[in-house]
């Protein structure tokens, strides 16, 4: 089983680094292979626009989708989106680390979302959750909060967890055809003590390793062909 974790955490001390450098650790350990997207450290630039692409569909109207469908078919997308494209394609298993800012993802992952899972590559027409492109991959969040967990249930001030997280889960992942598995959340990691991290660092891998331990032997995949060479209609 291979793994991709998407790192959305500007400090390399953070405690969401300290949660991917343990999945990663606790993934090898148990015999799986395992690549890191840090977007910070890698200077990923979140804002969509031509230069994502390496040429030009229409000129006078920047439509973003029909510019990656244009991409998608022709080999067309910029070199770090080519980069990241590749690596969830020849991952089994996604998973994004981030803390809750705001109620969402940071917009540093955002703009990953955005550009890097496109339409023609990520999702088209008539494919969406049970029949998407990526049916058969497998995604997990890896989350961190500054508030307690009192306060992200159903009578805490925040809402329920689930709910606060549904837009990436439902209209992101599972839209693209991700089966998604529970999130773990760290509540309150900035306020609890040593102790208590120590404890989310081992729930952490015992999830992450639990999840992909119990994932269906992976087929050997093909390297990601140019979309020209695809039928799109009959995906669509």
């Amino acid at each position: 089983m291979h793994a991709l974790i998407v790192h959305a955490h500007p400090d390399p001390n953070s405690f969401n680094a300290a949660l991917t450098r343990a999945a990663s650790t606790a993934l090898y350990e148990a015999g799986h292979t395992v690549e890191i997207s840090d977007l910070y450290a890698q200077g990923f630039t979140p804002v969509a626009g031509r230069h994502d692409f390496l040429d030009t569909l229409d000129a006078e109207h920047f439509h973003y989708q029909a510019e990656q469908l244009h991409a998608a078919r022709s080999s067309g997308f910029a070199a770090d989106l080519t980069r990241e494209q590749a690596r969830v394609h020849t991952a089994d298993l996604l998973i994004l680390q981030f803390p809750l800012w705001w109620g969402g993802a940071p917009a540093i992952l955002k703009g990953w979302i955005d550009r890097v899972l496109a339409y023609g590559f990520a999702y088209i027409d008539g494919r969406r959750f049970e029949t998407g492109l990526f049916k058969g991959k497998h995604a997990l969040l890896g989350v961190t909060t500054g508030g307690t967990a009192e306060r992200f249930s159903s009578g805490g001030a925040y809402g329920e967890i689930d709910i606060v997280l549904r837009p990436i889960q439902k209209l992101v992942l599972r839209y693209m055809g991700f089966q998604t598995h529970e999130p773990f959340v760290a509540y309150a990691a900035p306020r609890v003590d040593a102790a208590s991290r120590e404890a989310y660092l081992r729930q952490w891998q015992a999830h992450v390793v639990a999840v992909a331990q119990a994932l269906p032997c992976p087929a050997p995949k093909e390297p990601l062909q140019p979309d020209a060479e695809r039928d799109w209609r009959s995906r669509g």
